[in-house]
């Protein structure tokens, strides 16, 4: 049986200089404005790969319908800026995304070929920067929570900040 880490052997994480001038409400909002990043970003790649698959069906001689696209969207996330992510903290390995509603406004031409393949390629191409920056997103979440980690193993007490107050929860006292 191979030696698979568990919670007792596995190395904490370390604090990551490149969160020291964030406190811990700070580095809390980062990695909040991430998860919230994240969502977005998923959002749209399932909105262009939805795309993809209503030209291509319309290539094929198809026909897809908003049936179709029901569990696409299903549901609504929220919305924020990448701006808001890059302004607490500068993500040098982030890739550009995409001019989304340019993207989403092209039609597909069933007169022209060349231009209705072109549309698939940009459509693949956007669904592929979408995923990089999702990927990004998620390498710079996991930094943020270890860092979080680190710092509640360091000060214990710190874990405490984040229970809401005996005001913040009305008549409950905790």
């Amino acid at each position: 049986m191979p030696n698979r880490p568990t919670a007792d052997r596995q190395t904490p994480p370390e604090r990551d200089p490149q969160f020291a001038h964030l406190t811990l409400g700070g580095l809390r909002e980062y990695r909040s404005t991430l998860t919230h990043e994240e969502s977005r970003v998923s959002y749209w790649r399932r909105i262009i790969q939805a795309r993809l698959d209503l030209v291509r069906a319309a290539v094929e001689g198809g026909t897809a319908g908003v049936e179709d696209l029901r569990n696409v969207f299903a549901e609504r996330r929220g919305v924020t800026k990448r701006t808001a992510a890059l302004s607490i903290l500068p993500i040098d390995d982030m890739p550009p995304l995409p001019d989304l509603a340019t993207l989403w406004s092209r039609e597909p031409d069933s007169n022209d070929v060349n231009a209705t393949a072109e549309l698939m390629h940009e459509l693949t191409k956007a669904e592929t920067q979408l995923s990089a920056y999702r990927t990004a997103v998620h390498r710079q979440l996991a930094a943020a929570t270890a860092e979080l980690i680190a710092r509640y193993r360091e000060q214990p007490d710190l874990c405490l900040s984040a229970l809401p107050s005996s005001r913040a929860v009305g008549s409950i006292t905790v």
